[in-house]
C-alpha cells in the first residue's frame, strides 16, 4: 500500500472506493499464507461499496491531514472488524447468503466460520494497533457495544412493548457506533483537534442511525440488487423503528390486528401490515427521521474547514442514507 501520499486530491467517492479496494486487496495478498484466509478472503473480497473505510478516508483528510498508508491501514481495520461480525451474525442467524454469495459457515462449516471471525478480530485489532493505545481503546469500546447492542435486540425479539428508546439503545451500539469511531479514529490518527475529533464522532453517530433507519424501511420494500430481501426483520421478530411507531401510535382495533399480524406473520398479511403502518403514518415519521438525522449529521461537520473532501462527507451523508451511493 503505496504511493498514495500527496497534495489533497479532488477526489470522486469513486476513486476513493477503488484506492480502498486496492489497499484491502493488496492486504489479503500480503497474508495469503495465512491459513484462516483462505476461508475468509471471499468475504473479505465480496465486494460492497466499503461505506466504513472509505468515510474513513474522508474525514481522515477534511481533518487536515493527507491521504497515506497509515490511514488505509487504519482505515482496513475497521472494515476488517466489520467484516468479522459478519461472519459471527450470519452465524447466530443461520444465514445462507452474504452479499449473493454462500456464507462462510455454510460453505465451510460452522467451526471454520467461527475461527475465521476469530482471525478477522485479530488482523482488525492488529492494524489498530500500530495507530497507538487510544485508537485501539476506541475500536474495543465500539466492540463491546456492539456486542451489547446485538444482545439487546435479541432481548426484544417478539417484545411488542418495546420502545423507541430501546430502539436507539440497540442501533446505537450495533450499527451507529462503530460508523462513529470510524469517523472519530480517522480524525485521531490524523492528529486533529479535540472540536474536530468531537465533530467527526457526532457526524458519525448520525449517519450511523439514519443508515439503520434505511435498513428498516428496505425491509419493508425490499431491494434485492443491494441483496435486502422483504420482510426479513418481519419474520425474524426484530423490532424496527417503523413496527414500534405503528405499535404506539394505533389504538383499538388497529393495534389489535398489527399485533396478531405481527405474532402471526406470513407472505399473505403483507397487504395488511403496509394498510397499518399507512394508517399509523409510520413510513413517513421514519422518512422524516432519517431527514433529520443526515442534516444533524452536516451540520457537525460546521467546525471543519470547507474542502472537497468535507462536501464529500456530507455528500455520502445524503446518498448513503438512501442508499443510492
Amino acid at each position: 500500500m503505496s504511493g498514495v501520499r500527496g497534495v489533497l486530491a479532488r477526489r470522486s467517492l469513486e476513486e476513493v472506493q477503488s484506492i480502498v479496494e486496492k489497499a484491502l486487496r493488496d492486504y489479503v495478498e500480503e497474508r495469503s499464507e495465512d491459513p484462516a484466509m483462505k476461508y475468509a478472503r471471499d468475504i473479505l473480497l465480496a465486494g460492497g461499496k466499503r461505506f466504513r473505510p472509505v468515510l474513513g478516508c474522508l474525514a481522515y483528510e477534511a481533518a487536515g491531514a493527507k491521504l497515506d498508508d497509515k490511514m488505509l491501514r487504519s482505515a482496513l481495520a475497521a472494515e476488517i472488524i466489520h467484516t468479522a461480525t459478519l461472519v459471527h451474525d450470519d452465524i447466530y442467524d443461520q444465514a445462507k447468503l452474504r452479499r449473493g454469495r454462500p456464507t462462510l459457515h455454510s460453505q465451510h462449516g460452522l467451526a471454520h466460520g467461527i475461527i475465521a471471525g476469530d482471525y478477522l478480530f485479530t488482523l482488525g485489532y492488529w492494524l489498530g494497533s500500530e495507530q497507538g493505545p487510544e485508537v485501539i481503546r476506541a475500536l474495543a469500546d465500539s466492540c463491546i457495544a456492539m456486542a451489547n447492542g446485538e444482545l439487546l435486540q435479541f432481548d426484544h425479539i417478539g417484545n411488542l412493548g418495546t420502545t423507541p428508546e430501546d430502539y436507539y439503545r440497540i442501533i446505537d451500539g450495533k450499527t451507529a457506533g462503530p460508523i462513529a469511531c470510524g469517523c472519530k479514529v480517522a480524525a485521531m490518527v490524523a492528529e486533529a483537534d479535540p472540536e474536530i475529533i468531537d465533530a467527526m464522532d457526532n457526524f458519525g453517530w448520525e449517519v450511523g442511525r439514519a443508515f439503520q433507519m434505511v435498513d428498516d424501511l428496505l425491509d419493508l420494500t425490499g431491494n434485492p440488487r443491494m441483496g435486502k430481501p422483504r420482510g426479513t426483520d418481519i419474520y425474524e421478530g426484530k423490532m424496527t423503528l417503523p413496527i414500534i411507531h405503528a405499535l404506539t401510535s394505533l389504538h383499538g382495533n388497529d393495534r389489535k390486528n398489527l399485533a396478531d399480524v405481527l405474532m402471526d406473520f406470513n407472505d399473505d398479511r403483507w397487504d395488511e401490515l403496509i394498510a397499518l403502518l399507512d394508517t399509523a403514518g409510520s413510513i413517513d415519521y421514519v422518512r422524516s427521521l432519517i431527514d433529520s438525522h443526515v442534516q444533524r449529521a452536516i451540520e457537525a461537520l460546521e467546525p471543519l474547514p470547507n474542502s472537497n473532501q468535507l462536501q464529500l462527507m456530507a455528500k455520502f451523508a445524503r446518498k448513503s442514507a438512501l442508499r443510492t451511493l
